[in-house]
């Protein structure tokens, strides 16, 4: 059997498994396989892929490129960039882990911290020599909106309590009941962009919520509002982001996700002023590696074993 291991970014993921315990070979791909033909490729012969996330898409076209391919699994229990229905066409079994619910939220106060602290610019200052040339700002008292009140959002609605902040928040389905339970209020869409001195996105990508946030939400907000995604990239016009970063419409963005993943070298966004950008970072941590690796291990082997665990169905 031999096993493909994807997008091992950090060269960690033989850490976190005993990959050795597989009556297999296992081979870590460090570097991101973009294209069909180049995935084809590196991938025949394999019939095992682990697959980090959504970074490589499992399309109707790549299953019929990958004839070899049985078993696909996926880091985290949903993952929309695997074409289920295909994989069932083609005889793949495809199986998935569970994923943390701590290390995203997490990331989001860093990145709130980071924008209204000047964190980053602060750091740069004292290694060029340079002593306090900034005056942040402050969450006691301050208003924060939640665009998705999930599993994640709920999370961040805690801390911000915690900082003594309000909590607003909003999505399409959103229950009253069931947002005042996660000790937000619940308000509209354009109130919740209108009052709020960060807004952060914790909501799922699809067809219906691309764009979610466009230049009309933009231009409700305060030009002394931040706004956060560590979400997904495309919920966001990036844009009409950039326009209202440049124009000043916007204090600043901290931001972990984007449209095209890694991050091209020549992305507006590399030098839009005010902002704090990090590498889809949210859920790399040491335990939710370690799950996510651990539990790669355990599909695996059930799968060579005839009794498939934690599988995905269309």
């Amino acid at each position: 059997m031999r096993v493909a291991v994807l997008d091992d970014y950090q060269q960690a993921a033989h850490h976190f498994a005993d990959w050795q315990s597989l009556d297999a070979e296992v081979t870590f791909f460090h570097e991101h396989i973009a294209g069909t033909d180049g995935l084809a490729e590196a991938l025949r012969g394999y019939e095992v892929v682990v697959a980090m996330r959504e970074r490589t898409p499992f399309t109707a076209e790549r299953f019929e490129r990958l004839p070899d391919l049985r078993l696909l699994v996926t880091t985290g229990m949903a993952n929309p960039s695997i074409d289920l229905a295909a994989a069932e066409r083609h005889g793949v079994t495809v199986c998935g882990t569970q994923s943390p619910a701590t290390a995203t939220p997490e990331l989001t106060w860093g990145l709130i911290l980071s924008l209204l602290r000047h964190i980053p610019a602060e750091s740069t200052g004292v290694r060029e020599g340079q002593w306090q040339h900034s005056i942040g700002g402050d969450l006691y008292g301050r208003t924060l909106g939640i665009v998705g009140l999930g599993r994640l959002g709920s999370r961040v609605a805690t801390v911000g309590r915690a900082f003594g902040m309000r909590v607003l928040a909003w999505s399409s389905n959103l229950e009253p009941s069931t947002a005042r339970e996660r000790g937000a209020e619940p308000v509209s869409k354009q109130t919740l962009f209108a009052e709020s001195d960060i807004v952060t996105v914790h909501y799922k990508l699809s067809e219906r919520s691309r764009g979610l946030i466009g230049r009309e939400e933009l231009s409700w907000m305060k030009p002394t509002a931040y706004l956060v995604n560590t979400s997904r990239g495309p919920l966001i016009d990036t844009d009409a982001l950039v326009d209202a970063l440049i124009e000043g419409r916007l204090a600043g963005a901290g931001l972990d996700v984007y449209d095209v993943e890694p991050l091209p070298a020549d992305a507006p966004l590399r030098t839009a002023p005010r902002t704090v950008l990090t590498p889809h970072i949210g859920y790399v941590t040491e335990e939710t590696y370690r799950i996510f690796y651990g539990e790669a291990l355990e599909d695996i082997a059930a799968w060579a074993a005839g009794e498939p665990v934690r599988t995905l169905a269309p």
